[in-house]
């Protein structure tokens, strides 16, 4: 599958916030454009999209350096540098994989289950730790489409793009009681850095697979697409923000629109210091998080 929708990243480099366009390949030049994040924000609040973005870097100030460059430290897409100025949070069991806990109340459709997973500084790019509580149940990873909205002056969300992320959590807690299911969220979160700057792909696809003592200890597919769940991602979005409490002005909201079947689903269990990569081969996206169970915030 080929995506020819417009990316852009967001990287620190000695100090100073950039934008680079593309997905870059470790060890191949890659041109950054010094870009004020308000600056960035702004323009994918307006009608221009992709379009606006491309105006404003072709005016920014570009330095050039090579992709992997351990100076170059890779953003949440859009993240604000006070993170508590943006939230994570999704929805469950959102898949057709996962229909049959799906219940219809009565003559009133299902709606879409909504969580906290918690706030954008808790968004952890490839190469971080994802850390857990010292004793979890069972931990599990989760292939997700993640989408971000950038609330404008009056709380008014705009979509701004796609990207992709790791819904690291305890399903051990869900699994003993719903109850529980807020506490298994506030596990970290695995993000890209890449921000598709197009409508939710109706097909995201590829293979994860768990990496214990340096060996591959588990592999599966998967497919996060629009295609594959059950709700509308339309009919998830107008729940979401119907609620004022997600339309703060300035607000950035990274939604997780649910995973299809884990590890977990196949007997595998996740220990401390497993390796789990996420390789989202239609899109040319990995995240590749070590897990750490009671590890220090970073």
């Amino acid at each position: 599958m080929s995506v020819t929708t417009e990316t852009i990243s967001e990287y620190t480099y000695r100090g100073e916030r950039y934008v680079s366009r593309g997905i870059p390949a470790t060890g191949e030049p890659q041109t950054l454009h010094r870009v004020a994040e308000s600056r960035l924000r702004a323009a994918l609040r307006g009608e221009g999209g992709a379009e606006a973005v491309a105006a404003l870097l072709a005016d920014a100030e570009t330095v050039t350096v090579t992709a992997g460059d351990p100076e170059l430290t890779a953003l949440p897409p859009l993240l604000p540098t006070d993170g508590g100025h943006s939230l994570v949070s999704g929805f469950l069991g959102t898949h057709k994989s996962k229909s049959d806990a799906i219940v219809q109340h009565g003559d009133q459709a299902p709606l879409p289950k909504w969580y906290f997973k918690g706030l954008g500084s808790w968004l952890r790019t490839p190469g971080q730790p994802l850390v857990a509580p010292a004793e979890p149940v069972i931990v599990i990873e989760e292939a997700e489409v993640v989408l971000v909205f950038v609330n404008d002056e009056n709380g008014d969300p705009h979509y701004a793009g796609y990207t992709f992320g790791n819904d690291f959590c305890d399903i051990g807690l869900h699994r003993i009681d719903p109850g529980y299911t807020p506490s298994g969220k506030l596990c970290d979160t695995g993000i890209s850095p890449h921000l598709f700057l197009g409508e939710p792909p109706r097909a995201a696809t590829g293979e994860v697979t768990i990496v214990r003592d340096g060996r591959p200890a588990w592999k599966g597919s998967f497919d996060c697409g629009a295609d594959a769940l059950w709700f509308r991602v339309s009919d998830m979005v107008d729940r979401l923000f119907s609620f004022p409490a997600l339309r703060r002005p300035g607000l950035v909201n990274y939604v997780l629109t649910g995973a299809d079947l884990s590890s977990f689903h196949d007997g595998f269990q996740i220990t401390d210091g497993d390796h789990v990569v996420i390789d989202v081969a239609s899109h040319g996206v990995v995240l590749s998080n070590t897990v750490r169970f009671g590890g220090a915030a970073a």
